[in-house]
């Protein structure tokens, strides 16, 4: 099946072989010269089918879409059938493959492992990267020789918790194969070598304690896994992004302005936000040209000073009027006085130890061996008609333009209750499904919500959730090497536009991070420092968490003219641009790179970002990509602090020398 691409995925279609073929470039495939794939394997009453197991009885093949291709194919096996779907998209290496599986026969059958992918590859020399994750650790990464099997699990209840669902398997320096599960709960990847020589990797759902049992006539689907081939790693996100901008992503007019935004939690938390507080912070908003203001956790529960947030989740019918005496709606009506946009936090599927809501509806609690798993489970319907309830009624009553949905607990292996509307090895399976089935009825209930999704920070990011809401937030810390780590790590998966990340904070936590050390009011600080830590931010979708009435006013003006920039000249970049990393992964322990660099490519203009750590080489370089090598482009600053004139070749081939970074300085470039 080619396309312009030089990729190929050629598939038959004649109903005479297993469907796929050749998957790679025209004269290398990644398939096993040995083994006909479907891409699939099924475990159904106590037995594992992989497509090869299987008769295959149809091929289908429909355009969904334009410039969509979906294949699916179906096989046949005892008491069941296995519809498997293949999405090509034009113009690009990417394809989307998951399995259904049917009961067809008069029995029912017992599913215990449904994989999304099931490929065979050949021996080659293979390097495996990915991603550890954690509170504060998001985006760490792994990358080594693959010489021995190798699993990584997703277990406890959100999808980035422990590993982050992606992966790039390098084959030498010819190609990289990459893939990544569409899906918010658990899952598994496997890298397993195969006795013959070669490889096998396969994922989908985790596999361990899920079972659902089909009755005649019932159906289970997997989560979609997503393909990608490239030459490298910059060639593979940027399909990530192309496909997600075209086909994955939601949009409406505000997610397209992509919003400064402005969200008052780490100075304030819960301790210290009221109404006043509040609306002070909004009028210098205005004056600060930040475009949203969003209320985060605080605003809810008892109209007691001293109530913690966490305790109250659930509760959401409850305002807490001593810090908010005249309700939620006039903080609202004050931002859009002032040309802005009203957010607000809620953690829908959270439920804290003293909500009313537990008592009046323990039906709604999610539970496993009689326990509370701390949340409410979307897998019963009754929940999900309560949560579109609770979540409009924030929209219309307190007129929110934006609702940042947050995720603050493991579930684990999820809900086993059988009272429900799921069995017990299914609960988690089914409370993703309801939860993007809530979101989905939120969108087309009100189609210019913005939603944001977040869960501990970053401790739920995945292609799942990013087809309900329209951005997702990288992490809770935000401190600049962290901030870099993060991004670059991000972007290999999702489009920069749905980065959302914030310039260092200035924390009121207790006990403080160890690295959130940013002062605003330090003497020391310099400009230079300022500005490194405020571009960080503008790299995706920028915001900041700061105590704005309080700001020194040279920040001040720094701020007006770092949001004058973004909104006129950089943020067109990061909707709409290719990405390049021109650099490395820096660490935020140090290690790796320590200058790092990015670039925007759109048309014939290009955007450069650099940043310089502490310890980058005395003598740093940068090659950028994407130019005309007989062109002379100018490079300027925005501020006239940098102009050059080189050709497309010298840049591309020698490279933009950047010893004029001090440590903590950043230069942002316009070329063309």
């Amino acid at each position: 099946m080619p396309t312009s691409n030089p990729f190929q995925l050629q598939l038959q279609l004649n109903g005479v072989q297993p469907v796929i073929t050749h998957y790679g470039f025209a004269g290398q495939s990644w398939l096993h010269p040995t083994a006909r794939s479907g891409f699939f394997a099924v475990t159904v009453n106590s037995v594992l089918y992989t497509a090869h197991d299987l008769a295959l009885q149809t091929v289908r093949e429909q355009i969904p879409a334009a410039g969509v291709r979906q294949i699916t194919a179906s096989y046949s096996g005892p008491g069941f059938v296995v519809d498997q779907h293949i999405v090509l998209y034009e113009d690009t290496a990417l394809i989307e493959t998951w399995p259904v599986v049917h009961c067809s026969g008069p029995q029912a059958c017992r599913v215990t492992r449904i994989d999304s992918f099931d490929l065979n590859l050949p021996a080659a020399d293979y390097s495996l990267h990915y991603y550890k994750g954690g509170w504060g650790n998001e985006f760490e990464p792994v990358f080594g020789p693959l010489q021995a099997e190798v699993i990584l699990e997703a277990d406890a209840g959100r999808s980035s918790r422990k590993f982050h669902p992606w992966f790039a398997l390098y084959r030498g320096n010819e190609s990289v194969l990459s893939g990544s599960i569409a899906w918010s709960g658990n899952w598994d990847f496997r890298f397993q070598p195969l006795t013959e020589g070669g490889w096998r990797i396969s994922g989908g759902l985790l596999e361990r304690a899920f079972a659902k049992e089909l009755q005649p006539g019932q159906s289970l689907e997997a989560p979609r896994m997503v393909l990608v081939l490239g030459h490298d790693l910059n060639a593979v996100s940027q399909q990530y992004a192309e496909v997600g901008r075209r086909h994955w992503y939601p949009n409406n007019a505000l997610s397209q302005q992509l919003p400064i935004e402005w969200n008052h939690w780490w100075p304030y938390e819960d301790a210290e936000i009221n109404e006043q507080v509040f609306a002070a912070n909004v009028d210098r908003a205005a004056d600060l040209g930040i475009e949203i203001c969003t209320l985060d956790a605080g605003w809810f529960g008892p109209s007691d000073p001293e109530t913690f947030w966490e305790h109250y989740r659930g509760d959401w019918n409850l305002v807490n009027d001593r810090r908010f005496p005249h309700g939620i709606r006039p903080l609202a009506e004050r931002a859009h006085a002032r040309g802005m946009r009203f957010g607000i936090w809620c953690e829908i599927e959270g439920l804290g130890s003293e909500a009313q809501l537990a008592k009046d509806h323990p039906e709604y609690v999610a539970t496993r061996a009689g326990k509370s798993l701390g949340g409410v489970c979307f897998g019963n319907p009754q929940v999900q008609e309560w949560a579109l309830q609770t979540l409009s009624r924030l929209v219309t009553e307190y007129q929110a333009d934006w609702i940042k949905l947050d995720y603050n607990l493991d579930a684990g292996l999820g809900c086993d209750r059988s009272d429900h509307g799921h069995q017990p090895g299914d609960g988690l399976y089914e409370h993703v499904r309801g939860y993007y089935r809530t979101l989905e009825r939120l969108r087309a209930t009100f189609p210019e919500l913005v939603l944001e999704s977040c869960s501990s920070g970053g401790l739920r990011i995945d292609l799942g959730l990013m087809r309900q809401t329209f951005m997702t937030f990288l992490s809770d810390p935000d401190w600049p090497v962290h901030d870099l780590q993060i991004f670059w790590g991000g972007s290999t998966m999702l489009a920069a536009e749905r980065l959302l990340h914030w310039s260092y904070c200035d924390w009121r936590h207790d006990p403080p991070h160890p690295k959130q050390t940013f002062n605003p009011h330090d003497p020391a600080l310099t400009q230079k420092q300022f500005d490194y830590y405020t571009r960080i931010a503008m790299l995706g979708a920028y915001g900041l968490s700061q105590k704005l009435p309080n700001l020194p006013e040279w920040i001040a003006q720094r701020l007006i003219l770092h949001h004058q920039v973004y909104k006129e000249n950089v943020r067109r970049f990061v909707q709409q641009g290719r990405l390049y990393r021109l650099t490395g992964q820096p660490r935020r322990t140090g290690e790796g790179n320590r200058l790092c660099a990015f670039q925007y490519s759109l048309g014939e203009q290009h955007l450069l970002f650099a940043f310089r750590m502490p310890g980058a080489a005395a003598d740093p370089n940068v090659r950028l990509f994407d130019l005309q090598p007989e062109h002379t482009y100018r490079l300027e600053g925005f501020e006239g602090e940098f102009s050059a004139h080189m050709t497309g070749r010298e840049l591309m081939e020698n490279g933009l020398n950047l010893s004029l970074l001090d440590e903590e300085e950043s230069l942002l470039v316009q070329i063309g």
